[in-house]
Parts: structure tokens; sequence; C-alpha cells
């Protein structure tokens, strides 16, 4: 007889432990997908192109807020964890509710859902998410395709529209951003790579998505979400940790597990770290990694118009999983209207109903303005907020220009922002190392 499963996930890692573990497995029925994490994502199914044979209705997906009431509908042997940007606090929490049920807990570790490339594959990952990640990906992507190598660049999974629509989608230019509707969040990703002229695979089904990547490309970058570990066997793992928060490298899941994983580890944001910081970080991946060689990094911070902050109003917008359960109460676009000196507006006496319920479920966020909007309707509200906040400049620090969803009635401050090693290793010299180990596969 089969053991009853439910996976408890965000719309990432829980379709890929599905895809790779469960789908084709008679031992297991997978009765339901419990979400969390990303509003307005749950009432779905996940359709039977995807589910298989297996699941000829397909499975539904619903909140975890009812956990309690899918163990009891449908007599649920097993929870297995499947999503990341935990603390331990808060992975301790989920763990006792499962378990409080009678239902057994799991975890699907990185043997069991790392899927094999014939083609060399670095990975980048953090210990939490605003680390700072994609800036490092993108220096490891130019310095790939300076050596004359063709780049696929495969983002964690966000799909959060059509399932069947989303399975596979390979973004060639900004137009294909359109195409798949994609949300602000995926443009937040994807946008930065197409602008300088890589493709971007992401999607539903990795395995599909892995054959698409090989046969386009000579090495492949997986740029990981939020602090999650690869889906493809990396050969060389760079994991970032962040100078503005000392010690949550070794307090939060996977963030932990990705230190233990990784070949190298760039301290990021070292300018805005407190007297001490460095070395308690230094520290704590020593103690976890001896062999990690480590390397220490600034983000500089700039702007596309600076004459317009200087002494104005400003509202800043900063990228949402960051700030919201990425846990930063601020990011790059406040270091950068401070930097300016322009006064920020605390966005809160002026935001609209969904965004009060944000603000309410992360109390943590500082005087910032999360660029949440996963549907036309939180897009909405989105452009009523900004438009409402009575400010003399909006400072947009999220990697997609916003502006070509949402109408804003204020000067628009764009942020930009660059790796820039300071101390130990280049990623140059990384990359000569990872090119080493994987030569195989390039002959």
């Amino acid at each position: 007889m089969s053991r009853r499963v439910v996976i408890i996930g965000a719309s990432g890692r829980d379709y890929h432990v599905f895809n790779v573990y469960f789908r084709n497995n008679p031992e297991y029925k997978v009765v339901a997908f419990l979400q969390t994490q990303i509003p307005g994502v749950a009432g779905r199914r996940y359709p039977p192109s995807l589910a298989g044979p297996m699941y000829p209705e397909g499975i539904p997906i619903v909140s975890f807020e009812l956990f309690e009431d899918v163990v009891k509908n449908y007599k649920v042997d097993e929870a297995v964890l499947a999503y990341s940007d935990l603390t331990y606090s808060e992975l301790g929490h989920v763990l006792s509710r499962v378990l409080a049920t009678g239902v057994s807990f799991r975890i699907i570790g990185p043997s069991e859902s790392m899927l094999e490339s014939s083609k060399p594959v670095i990975s980048v990952l953090g210990v939490k998410t605003g680390v700072g990640k994609s800036t490092v990906s993108r220096e490891v992507a130019v310095e790939l395709r300076s050596r004359g190598l063709r780049v696929g660049i495969v983002r964690h999974p966000m799909p959060y529209g059509d399932l069947e629509k989303e399975a596979v989608e390979v973004f060639h230019t900004l137009e294909d951003l359109d195409k798949y509707e994609a949300t602000i969040e995926e443009r937040e990703e994807y946008e930065p790579y197409l602008k300088m002229g890589f493709k971007v695979y992401a999607g539903v089904d990795y395995g599909k998505i892995l054959s698409i990547v090989e046969r386009e490309n000579d090495v492949i970058l997986w740029d990981g979400g939020n602090n999650d570990w690869s889906f493809y066997r990396p050969d060389f793992t760079i994991t970032v940790a962040d100078a503005m928060r000392p010690g949550i490298e070794l307090n939060a899941y996977p963030g932990e597990i990705n230190l233990y994983l990784a070949n190298a580890v760039i301290i990021n944001k070292s300018d805005q770290a407190k007297p001490g910081a460095l070395e308690e970080i230094k520290k704590n991946i020593a103690s976890r990694n001896p062999k990690a060689r480590v390397s220490v990094a600034v983000s500089d911070v700039v702007v596309d118009k600076p004459e317009l902050l200087e002494g104005k109003k400003a509202l800043v917008i900063e990228d949402s999983p960051t700030i919201t359960h990425g846990g930063l109460s601020y990011a790059a676009g406040y270091v950068a209207a401070k930097k300016y000196g322009a006064e920020i507006i605390d966005p809160r006496p002026y935001v609209s109903p969904f965004f009060k319920r944000i603000y309410e479920e992360y109390p943590h966020i500082g005087p910032v303005l999360p660029s949440t909007g996963y549907t036309p309707e939180q897009l909405a509200e989105l452009e009523k907020t900004i438009n409402n906040a009575p400010v003399d400049v909006v400072v947009l620090a999220t990697p997609s220009d916003i502006t070509r969803l949402v109408r804003i009635n204020k000067p628009v401050v764009h942020v930009f922002y660059r790796l820039k090693i300071i101390e130990g290793p280049t990623i140059r010299d990384y990359i000569e190392e990872f090119l080493e180990r994987a030569k195989k596969k390039l002959t």
C-alpha cells in the first residue's frame, strides 16, 4: 500500500522534488501540495500533463494554513518539506506542527534531488535571501563568457502562473518576459542577464530544461533562488554570505548546508558591516568548512540620476523577497537614498490593504516598500501605493524596471550595483579552479 504524502513548498523545490522523486514512484501517493511564502498561488492544481499517469486528475495545491484539515481529510502519512529561507526557529515550528498531527516529517536531500549533467555546472548559492548572490552570479557569467564559452543561466523556479505553459521557459530576449507573462520577481532575476546577452532558463520540469540547456551551451550556471541548494549536481559551488547579518550563515535552512557544500565563500556587502562582523563570519565559515576558500567583497551602489535625490523626499522600493521572507529590513535602495542625501519617507501610512497585510506579516521591514506583484491585482495595488505616497522621487532598487508594468506619477531613480572583490581570491581565480575540475566535461 502506498504512503500518502503532502509536499510543503512555495512553487519551486516542491515541484522539483515531486518530479524527480515521487512522480513515477508507486510506493507513494502525493495527495496535495501545501503552499507557503508566496501570496496568491494556492487554489490551483498541479496539472496531469506534469504529474504523470499516476495522477490523471492532477494534484491539488492548497494553503499550508489548512495543513491539519488536509492531514485529516486525506489520511496523510508523511509530510515532505521542500522550500527554503527558513531560520532554524521557523523550521522548528514547521516540524512541531507536522509531528503534532502524528505525521512523519521528511526532507529529500541533495543526493536524491540533484540531476546529473553532461556539461560543467557551477552553482552560486546564498546563506539567506538578500546576500547579493545575483551580483556574484553575473560576474561569474561574464568571466566564463570571456573564455569563449557559451553560458546558460538556469534560475531557481518561480512558476506562479499557468504551470503547463511554464513547464519549460527559455528567455532569449526581453520580449520573452512578456511572452511568459513574467512576474516582477521573475523579471528582477532574468532581466539583467538578458540585457547582458545571456540566455535564461527556468520553469517547472528541470529534467526537460536540462536537456535544452545542455544542447545550447558549453557551461551551466545555476543561479539559485532564496538560499536553496542546486537542482543540478555542481562541479564547483560558490556560497555567498552577508556581512550585514553575521551569524545567519549558521542559523538558516538550508543556508548552513550551502556553507558545508561550498568550494568557495564570498562575504558580500563588507562596506556595510559592523565592527567585528567579518571576523565572526570567517570564524563561522572555518568551523563548518575549513577547506573553503574565502573572499571579501563589496556591492558598489550607484544611481542613474543622483541630482534628483539630494534633499528630496523619496519612496524606496526594494526587491521583495529580500525584505520579506529574506529577513532584511532594507537593501540597496535604502543605502543609495542615504548615500545621495534623500529623505526617506515611510510608505506605511499610504499603502493599500494588500500591502498593509504584507507589513503585518513581516514586521521587521524598515521604511521601504517591497516590490510585491505576483498578480494583476497585486500590481494594481503596488501602483496605487506608489502614487499615493507624498514624495518627490521614487528610488527603484529592483533589478527589473517595473515601470514597464506599473505607471508611476513621479520621477524614478534607478539603483545599480556591481560586485568588487577586495580581499582573497577573485572570480577569475574561482573560474580557473572550476574549469580545471570540469575539464573532462569540456573535451
